[in-house]
């Protein structure tokens, strides 16, 4: 794959485009281990894979501060694998089993990590948009100069909700930065069916609200995106929207054959904008990295990836007595 050309050379070091390229394939090999596990039936329900937009919550990660949030919908996995969660615990609750970061009832629709301050994982389209807010106001309430990341998709981004949350982020200029994953396809309809705007950002305009349309396939124009929308949100200019362009290699879910598009289509955008494939020509054709560092790195990955699924496997259901737990708050 040829590397896309850039108006400018990218400012970053070996160790970071090598922590990118580690991070990305984590997420990937995760995912493609998910897929064979649902293959087994070892996980059960739906499950979204986010194979192909490995990028945006690499980049975004690289920009965010100890202590910033993010929210998102129900293709998480990568978001939390990107903010340091532990692939043990997150295999382990995909897979139904208590050593999982919901105790196994939650699933691959519903993790949270309170350390991690990733506020998940939601199954209603577009539910997520409105809390990321909220979690934002808390933010400018205590005053602690953080800065929330509220990620949606395409499709969700024709939901009333969101713009009922634009409307209020707006007017209390909350920290709170909206990030639409463009992925093309609304489960199976094309976002050119869908959508009267093209530029999703720019729905942002009748509120006041600040974005831009950005490569979602190239972490290092993701991270540069990232820091500007942060500095914008903590000088207390309030909300951003950052629209990232990117693509989905997967079905929908793991039940969706995918029949809608081409596989001539899929193969296009793996072939020309692929972004790990971005980084891993990167290092090559600036010497930081030879092919059997790389391969030692894939093979280091796998190991990790492998011995999440075993600790998945090993681990216990969760006992019926938990049927009755983290129903109801006491008061």
């Amino acid at each position: 794959m040829a590397v896309r050309k850039t108006s400018k050379k990218p400012n970053v070091s070996k160790d970071e485009l090598l922590a990118f390229y580690r991070e990305m394939l984590l997420i990937r090999r995760f995912e493609e281990k998910a897929g064979q596990l649902y293959g087994m039936g070892l996980i059960g329900g739906f499950c979204h894979l986010y194979i192909g937009q490995e990028a945006i919550v690499v980049g975004l990660e690289a920009a965010a501060d100890e202590g910033d949030k993010r929210i998102t919908s129900y293709r998480d996995h990568g978001h939390m694998l990107a903010c340091g969660m532990d692939p043990k615990g997150v295999m382990a609750e995909l897979t139904g089993r208590s050593g999982g970061y919901s105790g196994g009832k939650g699933g691959s629709m519903h993790m949270f990590s309170k350390e991690k301050h990733f506020y998940g994982g939601h199954g209603i389209v577009g539910a997520q948009v409105p809390l990321g807010a909220g979690l934002a106001f808390a933010d400018k309430y205590l005053g602690n100069d953080r800065v929330s990341f509220a990620y949606f998709g395409d499709g969700a981004a024709n939901q009333g909700q969101i713009y009922e949350t634009f409307n209020m982020a707006s007017l209390w200029k909350l920290p709170v930065i909206f990030v639409i994953e463009n992925n093309q396809y609304a489960m199976g309809t094309s976002l050119q069916r869908a959508s009267s705007s093209p530029e999703l950002w720019t729905r942002g305009a009748a509120f006041g609200i600040p974005g831009e349309s950005v490569d979602g396939m190239d972490v290092l124009a993701v991270k540069e995106a990232g820091e500007k929308a942060i500095a914008h949100c903590r000088a207390g200019k309030g909300p951003y929207i950052l629209e990232m362009k990117t693509y989905r290699y997967r079905g929908h879910s793991m039940s969706d054959p995918a029949k809608y598009r081409t596989r001539d289509e899929v193969q296009k955008v793996r072939d020309e904008r692929d972004a790990i494939e971005h980084v891993r020509e990167l290092l090559l054709q600036g010497k930081h990295a030879t092919e059997e560092d790389l391969k030692a790195i894939d093979k280091d990955i796998k190991v990790i990836v492998n011995e999440a699924a075993e600790f998945a496997k090993e681990s216990p259901e969760p006992a019926l007595e938990e049927l009755w737990t983290d129903i109801y708050a006491e008061a």
